[in-house]
């Protein structure tokens, strides 16, 4: 993947990145000139030839999350900031996650937690997920080929999550995977999901079901006193169930 030099953002919030320093950057609303991207300092105020405002600066983590390489559907921000505020991860974490896709959950946690896991079974994936951990300079992320429902390869891990079309089957491997007081969560589209996961959880010695949960955002449009509800947003992706480990 190609790298992202700077970040040009207008003062509307309109954000355009920059891959090559090199030459001229041309947007919608003119260009500006390669000696002025390869001379501003960070923040510095740019003008294109038309005289439209940029400000300049490098890429932050979540800039270059952006614009990973996607093909499974990935789990989105919202959901993700409602898994590390429910679980608590930090930067003493070890994690585990099972249902690699894209690698998005894994290479944002990874920019938090100490160490994470990751197990994929299709080598496709498993493709993406490397060239994003490159593309992010991660080092702290190692990808298995392990099937989550027949085997787990780590231990003493402080939070597994899952992302698998049959949750419910992988709760032995979880269990066995999780420290004591370890947190498990899964994330599923649909409600028959949600159900199967939750009932077998309920029957499970080993884990106890804390709650599900569905994350909607909605933004809004501000404009002077124009204040109102923009009229797309992302409402359903997923529901979000958790659970603790109890006990050996």
């Amino acid at each position: 993947m190609e790298e992202l030099k700077k970040i040009v953002i207008t003062r509307q919030g309109r954000k355009f990145y920059v891959k090559n320093a090199d030459e001229d950057f041309h947007t919608q609303y003119g260009f500006i000139k390669k000696d002025d991207l390869k001379n501003a300092g960070e923040g510095d105020l740019l003008k294109s030839n038309t005289n439209k405002e940029f400000f300049i600066f490098n890429p932050f983590f979540i800039d270059l999350y952006r614009k990973i390489k996607r093909d499974a559907q990935i789990v989105p921000l919202k959901d993700i900031g409602f898994i590390i505020a429910e679980t608590g991860i930090n930067r003493e974490s070890r994690i585990l996650d099972a249902g690699s896709g894209s690698g998005a959950l894994s290479c944002f946690l990874a920019g938090i937690a100490k160490e994470v896991i990751t197990y994929e079974i299709r080598e496709d994936f498993i493709e993406i997920v490397n060239k994003n951990i490159d593309f992010l300079n991660l080092k702290n992320i190692k990808v298995k080929k392990i099937n989550i429902f027949d085997n787990v390869d780590d231990k003493n891990i402080d939070v597994v999550t899952l992302d698998v079309p049959e949750p419910w089957n992988a709760l032995d491997s979880c269990s066995k995977a999780l420290k004591p007081g370890g947190f498990l969560v899964s994330y599923s589209p649909s409600v028959p999901q949600v159900a199967d996961f939750v009932n077998a959880l309920r029957k499970n010695a080993n884990l106890v079901y804390l709650k599900t949960a569905e994350i909607i955002e909605r933004e809004w449009e501000v404009e002077e006193r124009k204040v109102r509800p923009k009229s797309s947003g992302l409402c359903h992706s997923g529901f979000l169930s958790f659970a603790r480990k109890v006990r050996q």
